[in-house]
């Protein structure tokens, strides 16, 4: 054998695998936390209530739930329950159409508008996060009472007959699921339009385009990912709230978290899982339909 074959022969592995295979380590090891994270605390419990909406709902807490893999839950539950099922989704449209509609004049004038003000505007927007939901909610009540302000201004203006009330309505429901989930819509979109380039948009002017015709070509394309990002987290979370619904408005106003959480209250575990699962199975099919649509036609 030459010498160049005995070299070759005894040449050492390239430095460069083990080195890779060192950082595949490194790469699973940091993913190991969250990984046990979303198994311990997504993936357990969603497959319990997967479970649980196939138990006899013949059942109870006292004598047990038998799995007999009970399918006639999702129909009887859709059955009795269709109508807060259908308005849980459209109170949560109609949020989420309002928030984009209120929010995103408010992000454009914090992101392009507000120079040195943008801090404190941003501040202002977290700021209701510093209270709990739950005390959010109830200054609603207090604000929307008959004996409030609000009521005694709007009645002054005629707007509100002498009889007239907004708490125990649809819209003060809908106005508490704006309030609580607006920063939600807002800040996706500050930071979409925070990162547009303002030569693109001074660019639209020299091409003797208005202001409108800029924002429809550059401005409102360009921060699209904000306005997807913004609606999936203001529609996922209203279509499930029932807080607002349960301390502003009245039965006729019940949404499906309501009736979800009455029943597990009441022990109707059954029931309960298969509304929750059908809600969640309702919110990814419209979620994947709205960001395939998104995604082909205006991200593009």
């Amino acid at each position: 054998m030459s010498a160049v074959g005995q070299l070759g022969a005894t040449a050492p592995p390239p430095a460069g695998k083990p080195q890779r295979s060192g950082r595949r380590l490194t790469a699973y090891l940091l993913l190991l936390p969250g990984g046990l994270w979303l198994l311990l605390f997504f993936a357990v419990p969603l497959v319990s209530l997967l479970a649980a909406s196939l138990y006899d709902p013949n059942g109870s807490i006292e004598t047990g739930f038998a799995m007999t893999w009970h399918w006639q839950n999702f129909v009887d539950a859709m059955a009795d329950y269709a109508r807060p099922f259908g308005r849980s989704l459209w109170y949560a449209l109609l949020t989420t159409a309002l928030c984009l509609l209120i929010g995103y004049p408010l992000a454009y004038a914090i992101a392009i508008k507000a120079g040195r003000w943008k801090n404190l505007m941003l501040a202002l927007v977290i700021a209701p996060f510093f209270t709990s939901f739950l005390i959010r909610t109830l200054s609603w009540k207090l604000l929307l009472s008959d004996n409030g302000f609000v009521v005694d201004f709007l009645q002054t203006i005629r707007i509100l007959g002498p009889d007239g009330r907004l708490l125990a309505t649809t819209a003060a429901v809908v106005t508490g699921l704006v309030y609580n989930f607006l920063p939600f819509m807002v800040l996706p979109l500050y930071a979409s339009l925070e990162r547009i380039d303002r030569r693109l948009i001074e660019a639209g002017g020299d091409l003797f385009a208005g202001p409108f015709t800029t924002f429809r070509t550059v401005t409102l394309p360009l921060s699209m990912p904000g306005v997807v990002a913004g609606t999936l987290l203001t529609f996922i979370p209203a279509a499930g709230d029932y807080i607002n619904a349960q301390l502003l408005g009245t039965p006729k106003q019940r949404m499906i978290g309501n009736d979800i959480q009455r029943l597990f209250a009441a022990g109707a575990y059954p029931t309960a899982a298969a509304l929750s699962v059908t809600l969640m199975a309702a919110i990814v099919v419209l979620v994947l339909f709205y960001v395939r649509r998104a995604g082909t036609e205006d991200l593009v």
